[in-house]
């Protein structure tokens, strides 16, 4: 005789696998509430505290901690049958568990003292027992995988390799709810905890890392990490990036924009009166980088504008949402990868370093936006600067911005020095600098990155401020006549 355990706090499926097993010859365990769902269902079982003779207590704290239910997930057929049967312990073939949900209710502002007894004890140590032993016992912590279970049951058996498929995802889960408890309890005292513990599934093998030689991969099913194309080849290490750098732009603006990326930089931004419009200004900043890029756009994509996109060449198409028409004409495009924009995901940036990772969060914030010169900037000026610092918080540092009322016009990033930025973005300008509104993502330490940009045709600019020498700035643009903007917040992106 088979028995199959069954604790689950989601009860999803669990009276549909309940039955099947019933059918395919197996005795069910069972206790709680998981015992009190099949009860009403009709489903016939055998009370945990019935098989163990020892009672539910404690409030139900103590229920499966018995050596009669560990002993029947941990025992080894041939090897322990003897010690089994000497102390009447069943071999427990199938183990259905999901936990208490300490992650979910963690987020419901409960005090410590209602939390902890969300913190799931018997669950754990079941998975764990069970998992351990894979060769004799499935375990099933996802109501996703009854389906693939009862199949297998129906087919004949569950596989030793399944079985071991479903102890990797046990183990996982068990390191993903123990991480989180100690997350959470650290993060009681202290806004990082001194252990710091993370886990992201879903993880799919990439082509190759940012160059053929490496190898790489993408964990995580919500946001920019857990988006895959709608069509097209798959994606590379490299489009995760720039997808992720792009609709992070994007996100800043309402108005209906277009944002093209190379490289992890934006290489032309733009509003417009209609998404062609908006697209085809941004893609004309700087053609020769729009090609073979990244475009992200805050509309959605109808048959016209995928005409405007297929027409050259596109790594990657993001956008909110897709016309059936547009779907077809881009589906010529076999090589093209098509991804619809998810909901943001919130978390906290994590990157390696040698022998460990740099956590970083950002806070809700407010800029102090302040003109500290003689004159303000003009209507027409303040859009400018607002589009080019929007850029700006989005481009790799050193960064300086050239922007008019719609469109980015020069770009320079990622230089060591902020005059060279200046000068980059100046040479790469895609029309006259005259009346542009300039941003820098830092301070300017020196009065020498305004008079580039003024000599250029500038005449506003925007920056964070904070420098020693920021008198010197503000009288230098004072004596070119230029409106400048402190916002007080720094945007340096490495």
């Amino acid at each position: 005789m088979k028995w199959a355990l069954l604790s689950v706090w989601d009860k999803t499926g669990i009276i549909e696998i309940a039955q099947e097993l019933l059918i395919h010859k197996y005795s069910i365990m069972s206790s709680g509430g998981t015992g009190k769902a099949l009860a009403e269902a009709g489903v016939k079982f055998t009370e945990v505290s019935s098989y163990t003779g020892f009672p539910e207590m404690m409030d139900g704290r103590v229920k499966t901690l018995h050596p009669k239910v560990h002993g029947g997930l941990l025992g080894r057929r041939q090897i322990d049958d003897a010690v089994m049967a000497k102390h009447g312990i069943n071999r427990i073939d199938l183990l259905v568990v999901n936990l208490y949900p300490f992650e979910k209710m963690a987020g419901q502002q409960l005090s410590l003292e209602a939390l902890i007894e969300f913190v799931d004890i018997g669950g754990p140590a079941m998975i764990r027992a069970g998992a351990k032993n894979y060769k004799n016992v499935a375990v099933v912590v996802d109501p996703s995988d009854y389906q693939a279970v009862i199949t297998a049951i129906q087919n004949g058996d569950i596989s030793l390799d399944q079985r071991l498929t479903l102890a990797k995802k046990a183990f996982a889960r068990t390191a993903a709810y123990d991480a989180a408890i100690s997350n959470y309890l650290y993060s009681l005292d202290a806004p990082f905890p001194s252990t710091f513990t993370v886990q992201f599934n879903h993880g799919r093998t990439l082509r190759y890392g940012e160059n053929p030689h490496q190898q790489a991969a993408v964990y995580g099913k919500a946001g920019i990490a857990g988006t895959e194309p709608i069509q097209g080849k798959q994606m590379s290490y490299n489009n995760y990036l720039d997808v992720n750098a792009g609709v992070a732009l994007l996100r800043e603006f309402e108005e209906t924009a277009a944002v093209i990326v190379k490289h992890n930089n934006p290489c032309g931004v733009a509003i417009g009166a209609d998404l062609l419009d908006a697209y085809i200004t941004a893609r004309e900043v700087d053609p020769v980088s729009a090609y073979g890029s990244v475009v992200c756009l805050n509309r959605e994509i109808d048959k016209k504008m995928a005409e405007e996109i297929a027409a050259t060449f596109v790594e990657v198409l993001v956008a909110p949402s897709f016309s059936k028409d547009a779907l077809v004409i881009m589906g010529k495009k076999e090589n093209m990868r098509v991804l619809a924009i998810p909901p943001k995901s919130e978390s906290d940036e994590i990157r390696s370093i040698d022998g460990g990772v740099l956590v970083q969060r950002t806070p809700p914030y407010q800029e102090h936006w302040e003109v500290i010169t003689d004159r303000d900037p003009t209507p027409d000026e303040m859009r400018a600067i607002q589009l080019a610092w929007k850029v700006c918080k989005h481009t790799k540092s050193n960064t300086i911005i050239f922007a008019d009322q719609k469109r980015t016009l020069g770009i320079g990033a990622g230089q060591m020095s902020r005059v060279d930025s200046a000068k980059i973005a100046i040479m790469k300008a895609c029309a006259s600098l005259i009346g542009s509104a300039v941003a820098s993502d830092a301070f300017l330490p020196f009065p020498d990155t305004l008079e580039v940009a003024a000599q250029a045709g500038a005449t506003a600019l925007v920056q964070p401020g904070g420098s020693i020498r920021d008198k010197e700035v503000i009288d230098t643009a004072n004596r070119l006549h230029m409106a400048m903007v402190f916002t007080g917040i720094r945007y340096f992106r490495h």
